[in-house]
């Protein structure tokens, strides 16, 4: 017996963005709100710079034009080539902000299926033109934006047109999908079916199932099915080599996995068009409370014995004092630990208290509330966490220096390095703007053997130089990570900014690994050149 649905025809509708910052342009901080923000980072400048119109933007000439039988699925209009030249990291939000538009390509590219994918792919590999692969443009590592320069022209490839949800497998719980289907999209899709990826990264409703895969990203849950690549059951990849199409399977021993080889590879080996990924039922019992720690080292000791006590809390957001009062969820030096379960199927009340039994049993204090019903920590937690990347836009009008950068490490390691990070990166920071920083933490997802700490870092900048001393702070994070043996990312992927990095945590046999690969599924060298590796080294 089957119940396999086909789909009909049509596309997600792609939302408004904004060209030069996050998000929708309609959320943006009035001129008065960032001031207001600034207010609160002594040293901040007092005016917001402006926000530069489309034609007022000099972009450099187009050098390359597509064949007449392509012509259909580019633009070389100035609106769609300055808004695919960045992605959303700080210095990219600062460098639109100052209308330095060099990095831009030639045209963007449009296709709605993926005989469009394989026709472009040709062309630019015979015409030796950089193809960007674009989902919605959401990267924070400088993964969408061309730096090698030697290419005769640049591609960005918007695949945000190939949104749909193609068919659907009831009975085991599954779908193929498009690459280009945006969160909103995709779940819009799925929920008349019952089902859900549940997949909920703070980009939700501006990135793209693709965009997930190709940066292994993570999403909602906090523990056991943290990132994409859990919920990915088989892919279709467009190389220039061929196409690659993995088998849908529970569960194969059968050599190296093949879509292990894609999951990650940030657009550098092909293409990715759809895949088929595994669902959930939408859950229908929820529960949700706040626990308060006044020792940080306690709090941190108690989600260790959660992530290890095999309750799978759904949400387990952990705050130091700074990140707790910077959302606004509590004041006074505490750090607060938000706790979140969910089912489909059953009850969920008892699993919380036992969750926050744990927690109590470790010196937490759940907030005013009955944790069934949970309390407004987590309302106003997840209220700040939407925000935030509008507000980091708003700081970066001021000239503040606004940097976050995540990890994981065993448990083991963190005491010496979230000291390390406070110690080190904020004497960076000092040293590039003369000022004292904000550095706070929260964990985003936990796991048995360590915890994905996320910090973010907070100091005001000299107008005109906000992307050296951001480059700085970043350096000096990743030599912190690295000397910590943590990762150089945990959900955020490579790009060009991670790579000094990760060049130095990858194994070296790897690296040739990979460049042959490279070399196999992308001969003349056109697919997001820079990001993870050098084909040459």
């Amino acid at each position: 017996m089957t119940d396999r649905t086909s789909l009909p025809h049509g596309a997600d509708a792609v939302p408004a963005r904004s060209w030069w910052g996050w998000g929708d342009p309609g959320q943006a901080l009035p001129d008065a709100e960032c001031a207001e923000l600034a207010a609160l980072v002594p040293g901040a400048a007092g005016t917001a710079l402006p926000v530069p119109s489309l034609a007022s933007l000099e972009l450099p000439p187009v050098r390359v034009s597509a064949p007449r039988t392509l012509a259909h699925l580019v633009s070389g209009a100035p609106a769609a080539r300055a808004g695919h030249t960045y992605g959303k990291a700080f210095r990219d939000v600062v460098r639109a902000l100052r209308g330095d538009l060099a990095a831009a390509p030639d045209l963007v590219a449009f296709p709605r299926e993926e005989r469009d994918v394989v026709d472009l792919l040709d062309w630019a590999s015979g015409a030796d033109v950089a193809v960007i692969p674009y989902g919605a443009g959401s990267s924070v590592v400088g993964g969408v934006e061309y730096r090698a320069g030697s290419h005769s022209g640049v591609l960005s490839m918007d695949l945000s047109g190939m949104g749909r949800v193609l068919e659907i497998d009831r009975v085991s719980r599954s779908a193929r999908i498009q690459a280009g289907a945006l969160g909103p999209g995709l779940e819009a899709q799925l929920r008349p079916h019952g089902l859900t990826l549940r997949h909920f990264p703070q980009s939700f409703a501006f990135s793209t199932l693709g965009g997930w895969l190709a940066t292994r990203a993570g999403g909602h849950y906090a523990t056991l099915h943290t990132h994409i690549d859990d919920l990915t059951a088989a892919l279709r990849v467009v190389t220039p080599a061929g196409v690659s199409e993995s088998l849908r399977l529970p569960g194969s021993g059968a050599g190296p996995s093949p879509d292990r080889l894609f999951l990650g590879s940030e657009g550098t080996l092909g293409i990715i068009t759809e895949a088929w990924m595994r669902l959930q039922d939408r859950p229908v019992h929820k529960a949700s409370a706040s626990v308060v720690f006044d020792r940080f080292a306690a709090a941190v000791d108690a989600v260790r014995a959660i992530a290890q006590s095999g309750l799978h809390p759904a949400n387990c957001r952990l705050l130091d004092p700074g990140e707790a009062a910077l959302s606004g969820v509590a004041g006074g030096g505490g750090s607060v630990l938000v706790l979140g379960v969910e089912s489909a199927h059953h009850p969920v009340d008892g699993r919380l208290a036992e969750l926050v039994a744990l927690a109590r049993d470790h010196g937490g204090s759940p907030t005013a509330g009955a944790p069934a019903a949970g309390g407004s920590a987590a309302d106003t937690w997840r209220s700040a966490f939407l925000r935030m990347p509008y507000i980091r836009d708003g700081l970066a009008r001021m000239s503040v220096i606004s940097e976050t950068f995540e990890t994981a490490c065993t448990w083991d390691r963190f005491p010496e390095l979230y000291e390390a990070v406070h110690r080190d990166v904020g004497a960076a920071v000092r040293a590039a703007t003369g000022a004292e920083p904000i550095v706070n933490c929260r964990f985003t997802h936990v796991y048995p053997d360590g915890p994905a700490p996320y910090f973010t870092v907070i100091a005001p900048g000299r107008r005109g130089s906000e992307v050296a001393m951001w480059d700085t702070v970043k350096a000096a994070a990743m030599r912190t990570l690295g000397e910590h043996r943590a990762t150089v990312t945990h959900h955020h992927a490579v790009g060009r900014d991670h790579r000094p990095g990760y060049d130095r945590q990858r194994p070296e046999p790897f690296a040739l690994a990979l460049r042959a690969a490279k070399q196999a599924l992308d001969p003349a060298g056109i697919l997001n050149p820079g990001v993870l590796f050098d084909p040459a080294g």
